[in-house]
């Protein structure tokens, strides 16, 4: 996948929406000029719109950013005459692509390359070890966990069954199954690797301190655990890093 939505996440608000409603507009243009029946035009312009939603950080700026190709067009008047379809089209894909019980967890941000090509050295597991990437999206932390584990058996579980089906096929290798990570059991994990929200981690935390065996470690993308110091960190591109705790220490050998 390109690593435009995390730089789209970058920009200041606005201009993610502005940029998402051009590209909208532009795709509108370009395949009516190619001659294609209104309604499908429209179609590919909204349709687009919904999918650069997921740039936007919060449910209602994700809302914002679907919703307005549609009203400007509708507003301009070219809209006159479209099918029903057309306009119902955007919401069924949000609906199904990022469903509505999911949005209090993190949008729909890849884990970029390399991101955690250090974590073996300070977070070593055993080749037979299990690790969750939860939230796992369309699998770009499953795949930089099969690059800094290679032997280890690997896990994704995401709530939108599109990418569900998405990361399955991307991620052959991987058990991906489709799962709430907050009701999911995270004791037979020996790590759980997470790009979540700032708000998420107390609740992460707490799990894993309640679920997880001794010697296992959570690891997080950019944001840390208030209040919790980590094991070690791994300095990433700008001011971003890779927190790494361990929820309960290895047990002494009596």
């Amino acid at each position: 996948m390109s690593p435009l939505p995390a730089f789209v996440s970058r920009l200041p608000w606005p201009l993610p929406a502005v940029l998402a409603w051009a590209l909208a507009w532009l795709l509108f243009s370009v395949l009516g000029r190619m001659g294609l029946p209104l309604g499908l035009a429209l179609a590919a312009g909204v349709l687009a719109g919904v999918a650069a939603s997921l740039w936007g950080d919060t449910r209602w700026r994700r809302i914002f950013i679907a919703a307005g190709f549609p009203l400007s067009l509708l507003a301009s008047g070219l809209g006159t005459g479209v099918p029903a379809w057309a306009w119902l089209a955007p919401l069924a894909l949000l609906a199904l692509l990022y469903p509505l019980n999911a949005w209090r967890d993190a949008p729909l941000f890849p884990t970029p390359a390399g991101a955690l090509a250090g974590l073996p050295a300070h977070a070593p597991l055993p080749e037979d070890a299990h690790v969750l990437d939860a939230g796992c999206g369309l699998g770009h932390g499953l795949r930089e966990l099969r690059r800094a584990y290679p032997t280890a058996h690997l896990f994704g579980l995401e709530w939108s069954w599109p990418l569900r089906v998405a990361a399955g096929l991307l991620c052959p290798w991987a058990m991906v199954r489709r799962g709430d990570i907050w009701r999911a059991d995270w004791t037979g994990y020996d790590m759980v690797y997470l790009f979540q929200r700032p708000e998420s981690m107390p609740r992460a935390w707490q799990k894993a301190v309640q679920e997880m065996r001794p010697g296992s470690w959570l690891v997080s993308l950019e944001f840390p655990v208030p209040d919790v110091p980590p094991v070690a960190s791994l300095q990433l591109e700008g001011d971003r890093r890779v927190w790494i705790y361990r929820p309960a220490p290895p047990q002494p050998v009596a």
